[in-house]
């Protein structure tokens, strides 16, 4: 391999995903430009434990000039013109109508063809990460980049393995930050820095993405003043998924837990469904009392069974809990009061302790995994087993701590999960 080389979009990616860990705590959403895009995209997103989504936008270019763009069309309506442009190429409005109109039957078949009938991902007040294999002219990305600012993005990053000098420093002006790995002052065509640069296939992309086809949802819920609002969270199903897993994340936690997302990961291969949303508002997370007010949250575990069951799409699948610290009280609180609805329950470095008078009403199959080292929740685990009278077990991963950091230790947890929730729940197929 040469020095600035790459071996394939893969190998790209995982360079650029080690680059991009500092992002890790502001969970970014990647979006990868089609086609070459989305393989270095997932890559980044695997190493960033987060979402991953495609970006499908159009430049429009002058007719005699296509690389020059006069403006751009992106999803949901949003269409970007650039009128000193026009006039100053003489472009007229019949014109410009249609090649947007021309351009835009193209994104919508492609749009169709990647994504299917699921919206995009909301970008609004979110950090994101746009990605591409490689960029020469930058025409494609400063035409992404003006999509999502008028989608309302937060933060933007451009991120690429290569890319030409002159393409940098104009895209560099247009973003909050661009991260690129090698820009040769010598540029002539991306493939060059590539030793594999085949022709990525429409279905290795969609592929890609249907392992990352999460699509947000909200689920409604009661406050605390009576009012009803909803709660943000993302839903993966992979195809014919045996079961939807409801995560219910620790104190201090969200729907964007690292931890979550990661055994969410592993259980969506195995081909499981996976819900994380919030299990309170900003406002309510605010006041520590409600993150430890097990009734409440175990109450929102049970909105979210009814919000599932209320969609006829996946409303036939079994649903199972996985909470994580104090959301393992609620998560078997929730299973106490819906023996009907929840098939499995597991606990990763739980709290089952908390779930009180609830444990012995709990009916189905619970696993509580502990670290090794977490000597604490282990005594507070075997206490709770003796009360629990469903089938269930105790496993201890071997040198764990209480947050599973160590090196395999949450690979160990979700791999126990996954197992557990296979053996349990009921074989039924999406409908």
């Amino acid at each position: 391999m040469n020095e600035h080389n790459f071996r394939d979009r893969s190998h790209a990616g995982q360079l650029l995903g080690r680059v991009l860990q500092s992002h890790r705590d502001a969970h970014p959403l990647i979006l990868g430009l089609p086609r070459g895009g989305v393989p270095v995209a997932w890559e980044i997103a695997h190493a960033l434990d987060t979402d991953m989504d495609v970006l499908v936008v159009r430049k429009l270019g002058i007719p005699w000039q296509p690389e020059y763009a006069f403006g751009a069309i992106g999803e949901n309506g949003i269409s970007i013109i650039d009128r000193d442009v026009c006039a100053s190429v003489g472009l007229s409005d019949s014109d410009i109508d249609a090649i947007s109109q021309r351009e835009g039957i193209e994104l919508n078949l492609r749009v169709a063809l990647f994504r299917g009938r699921q919206p995009m991902a909301d970008v609004k007040q979110r950090e994101v990460v746009i990605v591409d294999d490689g960029i020469a002219t930058g025409s494609t990305m400063l035409a992404a980049i003006a999509v999502l600012r008028k989608l309302g993005a937060r933060k933007i990053v451009v991120a690429a393995p290569v890319a030409s000098i002159q393409a940098a420093q104009t895209i560099a002006r247009k973003v909050d930050e661009f991260i690129c790995l090698h820009t040769p002052e010598d540029f002539r065509a991306v493939a060059l820095y590539y030793d594999n640069f085949e022709q990525e296939t429409d279905e290795h992309v969609r592929s890609l993405l249907a392992g990352y086809g999460a699509r947000e949802v909200h689920v409604p819920v009661i406050d605390s003043t009576g009012k009803e609002i909803t709660l943000p969270g993302s839903l993966t199903l992979p195809s014919n998924a045996r079961g939807i897993v409801i995560f219910a994340h620790g104190s201090g936690s969200s729907r964007f837990s690292s931890r979550n997302v990661h055994v969410a990961r592993m259980l969506q291969k195995v081909g499981l469904g996976t819900l994380l949303f919030d299990l309170l508002t900003d406002d309510e997370a605010a006041d520590r009392q409600n993150v430890f007010d097990i009734n409440l949250l175990a109450t929102r575990l049970e909105r979210a069974i009814d919000y599932l069951k209320s969609h006829s799409q996946w409303a036939s699948l079994p649903l199972a809990l996985f909470g994580a610290s104090t959301g393992a009280g609620a998560a078997l609180v929730a299973a106490a009061r819906r023996p009907g609805d929840v098939s499995a329950v597991v606990s990763r470095g739980g709290r089952p302790d908390l779930a009180g008078t609830a444990l012995p009403l709990v009916q189905a199959p619970t696993l509580l995994v502990v670290g090794g080292s977490d000597h604490e929740v282990i005594g507070l685990n075997e206490l709770a087993m003796q009360r629990l009278q469903c089938p269930h077990e105790l496993k201890i991963v071997p040198g764990a701590t209480h947050l599973f950091e160590e090196p395999g230790t949450l690979d160990a947890a979700a791999e126990l999960a996954a197992r557990w929730f296979l053996d349990h729940l009921p074989v039924r197929l999406v409908v």
